[in-house]
């Protein structure tokens, strides 16, 4: 009896088997405004000698940007798009690199970047133009990545939260078969069709801690990332594990019991300490009890 072959999925001179490892993305953005990175990489040289850094620390696939999609950014129209990316591209692909991804939201500068060579097209607006799904089936890109965003205004993926149910991922999961039944439509393979939940975008911080901790978001058949679970509930803040609240609770006491006049002086054992009353003048400083933080003050500690 003979297992049946894992599916790939190939980026350029790669191969990535779906389910044997978790493959690593290195991002690489050529632009001014870049929230992670604050524009490092906007000079053509600096990019290279990353994009190569990222290679060398074990990158499977290099992602390049040329337009920020952080909150605020401003637009960038196609021709500085291009004059920031393409450059980038023939580069490395002249140094021998192929398994380039290319994170773009318009079709021209899609299919000016697989016809340099690139692999990937990884549209974060949801195919919000159509087009982009037809330019990756006619530029011959190995996937397309398409990632769930609500509506945009012109050119841009809109911040605001977006309401959803009780689970998001009953939201999102319909919107990524819908998403991927529209790429297939366009021309793309369905094994090429690489389905991304948009961490981060119009999602609170427990919308992106659900879609994390439940893989059935991805539809059936699809290549999507997996993760491990990392949350079970998020009742509005992160909290500690009993433990650690438990045990910083009781350092806080015991700190505030140290700096007390008239109180029991606590000291490390075997330093020769001795347990009374710290009345002042004999032999011990009188401290005064410091101001609480309002933060501080807030908890029941």
């Amino acid at each position: 009896m003979h297992d049946e072959p894992q599916p790939t999925l190939r980026c350029g001179d790669r191969h990535l088997v779906l389910g044997a490892r978790t493959y690593v993305m290195g991002v690489v953005n050529i632009t001014p405004d870049s929230f992670s990175d604050g524009g490092r990489y906007l000079d053509q040289t600096a990019a290279v000698r990353h994009a190569h850094l990222l290679l060398a620390q074990g990158a499977d696939v290099l992602d390049l940007g040329a337009e920020s999609t952080r909150p605020g950014a401003a637009p960038v129209d196609e021709d500085e798009e291009l004059r920031r990316l393409l450059p980038v591209v023939r580069t490395l692909v002249a140094d021998g690199v192929r398994n380039l991804s290319i994170d773009t939201m318009k079709p021209a500068v899609a299919r000016a970047a697989l016809a340099a060579g690139a692999a990937w097209v990884n549209d974060v607006s949801g195919l919000a133009d159509p087009e982009l799904a037809v330019a990756a089936a006619e530029g011959g890109a190995d996937a397309l990545v398409v990632m769930h965003a609500r509506a945009m205004s012109p050119g841009r993926i809109e911040d605001d939260v977006v309401v959803h149910g009780d689970l998001v991922v009953d939201d999102v999961a319909p919107a990524l078969r819908q998403l991927s039944e529209r790429a297939e439509a366009a021309g793309v393979a369905p094994g090429s069709i690489v389905v991304d939940p948009g961490i981060g975008f119009g999602k609170t911080v427990r919308h992106n801690l659900e879609l994390l901790d439940r893989r059935r978001a991805a539809p059936p058949g699809r290549p999507a990332g997996a993760r491990r679970p990392v949350a079970q509930t998020l009742p509005g803040r992160h909290r500690r594990p009993a433990r650690r609240r438990r045990r910083r609770a009781g350092l806080r006491r015991g700190h505030r019991r140290r700096l007390l006049p008239g109180r029991a002086a606590r000291r490390r054992p075997g330093a020769g300490a001795r347990r009374g009353r710290c009345a002042p003048g004999a032999g011990h400083r009188r401290r005064r009890r410091p101001a609480l933080k309002a933060r501080e003050r807030a908890q029941p500690w």
